[in-house]
Parts: structure tokens; sequence; C-alpha cells
């Protein structure tokens, strides 16, 4: 005891020493921030990245570096970017920017922090007008033929110029009397579309013979003796909304006679508990494009 009392620093070298340098405290700080962080250069290319800012932009931390961003960041300003991270989904991440100064380059410091959440009911909101916009196309397209149909029938009906047998006349009616029933079940069905957002119930399933719609679909088409072709079993029934079935029909029945080439054919059977109906034209079909 007074050995060491004599020499205090006796045993000082013999214990273990510890050193961290500022470069590894840095790093080791970064990567384990919740919030991601990252350099990116002037041409938009990642330098670094901590794991918070590959986990958010769904991709591993090796493969962040040398990637462009893909975005633009502006120093000294905040920006929402917007993304699709694979297996989660469109991503909104509030991004905080400012600049730096290297030795012999200029970087971006982003500060990312994922604001999914809180923007969920804007983006819920952006995605039910997409659904709205694309039902209203789909809606119109519909609509087109049968109005189409009546305006020219109605102006042959008017011409005084033309001249046209009593049965002729009535069968042009009839014909614009059975699109005019077309026109009110294309409207019934966007009513009930519109109930069912609001939060109404869809219409119940009924049993329907599937060949007695393609049979009611085909008089109301104008098409020439053999024009199309149907393969269907009489008995073939299946449960559905017969308004839907039948627009559906239509239109496909419409596609093809427009811009298809004869004979279509239209095939439908049982296939595993299903019913597949199938409408088909031999038509050069749409130039692929990639």
């Amino acid at each position: 005891m007074g050995d060491l009392a004599r020499n205090p620093e006796r045993h000082r070298h013999d214990l273990p020493q510890t050193h961290t340098s500022t470069d590894d405290m840095i790093r080791a700080t970064l990567e384990a921030a919740t919030d991601g962080i990252m350099a990116v250069d002037e041409s938009g290319i990642i330098r670094f990245g901590n794991r918070a800012a590959a986990d958010m932009l769904g991709l591993p931390v090796h493969a962040l570096v040398g990637r462009s961003l893909g975005h633009d960041l502006i120093a000294g300003q905040a920006s929402e970017i917007e993304l699709k991270v694979p297996g989660r989904g469109r991503r909104v991440l509030d991004a905080h920017t400012a600049a730096m100064n290297l030795p012999g380059e200029r970087v971006l410091v982003a500060v990312l922090r994922d604001v999914t959440q809180r923007k969920q009911p804007e983006l819920a909101l952006e995605s039910a007008l997409e659904q709205q916009s694309a039902a209203l196309a789909v809606a119109a397209h519909e609509l087109h033929s049968p109005l189409a149909a009546i305006g020219v029938l109605a102006h042959v009906l008017c011409d005084k110029q033309v001249s046209i047998e009593f049965a002729e006349r009535t069968k042009i009616a009839e014909r614009i009397a059975e699109l005019a029933d077309r026109l009110q079940m294309l409207m019934q069905g966007l009513i009930t579309c519109i109930r069912i957002e609001a939060g109404g119930s869809r219409a119940e399933p009924e049993q329907v013979r599937v060949l007695q719609v393609i049979v009611d679909q085909l008089a109301l088409v104008n098409a020439a003796p053999g024009a199309v072709r149907v393969r269907c079993s009489p008995g073939l029934t299946i449960a559905v909304d017969r308004a839907e079935l039948t627009i559906m029909l239509a239109n496909y029945v419409d596609n093809a006679l427009t811009y298809g080439k004869e004979p279509i054919d239209i095939v439908a059977a049982e296939d595993d508990g299903w019913a597949v109906i199938e409408v088909t034209d031999h038509g050069p079909g749409v130039t692929r494009s990639f």
C-alpha cells in the first residue's frame, strides 16, 4: 500500500485505452438517427445516406450511394418527395435541405421524414378522384355509342329527302326505343355506383341465364347475318347483377364490331365454378409499343 501511494502513476498505463475518432463518432450518430439523412451532389447523385434514408427510399444501404435521387432538391427550402416503395405502396417524404461546401465540391444535405400517415387523408382523396375520373371516362365511352346511333337514326327519320317505307320507319323507331332503353340501363348503373360510393348497398345478384343476356344484347346491335357467332350452353346460369353483365357485354361487342374484324365469336362456358365469357374478333389487334 505504501509503494502504491508513493507512485500513483505506476499502474495507470496498465489500463486499456480507447480512442474514438471524431469521424467515427459522427458516422455512428448519423446511422443511429431515426430521420433519413443523405448528401446529394449537384448532379443529383447520392453521395451518402444513412440506414433510415435507405429504408424510406425502399433500398438496401449498400445500393444507396451512387444512385440518382430522381427528385429536385433546393437548398434552404422544404419539399415533398412522393414515391412508390415496393411492398409498402405510395410514400410521402418531407425533405429539409441545406447546402454545404466541401473541398472541391458543393453538396446538398437533406433530412428526410416520413409523413405518409399524416398525408393519408389527402392521398385517399386523390385516389378517390382518380377512380372517379376513370369511372367517368368509362361511362362516357359506354354512353357514346347508343347516343350516336340514336342521333343518326333520328336524322334519317327527319330527312324529308329520304324515302322510307312505313315498315322500315317502324323498325328504325323500334331501334331508337331499344337504344333509349340501353341508355336508361347505363344511367341506372351510374346511379348505383354513386350510391355505392355514398355508402349505399350494391344490387343483390340474381340468377341469370347467360345465353338469354347474349341474345338480348345481339338484338340491339346492327350486325350482318353471320357476323357474330355464339357458343353457350342454354343451361349456363350465374348469380350476377343483370344490368352490370349487360353493360359489360355490350361494351365488348360494340368494341369488337367497331374496331375489330368480323366474325365476332362470343363463347361462354363454366370453368371451375366460374362462368367465363370471351368476346373475340379477327382483327389485327393493337400494335405493341414496347
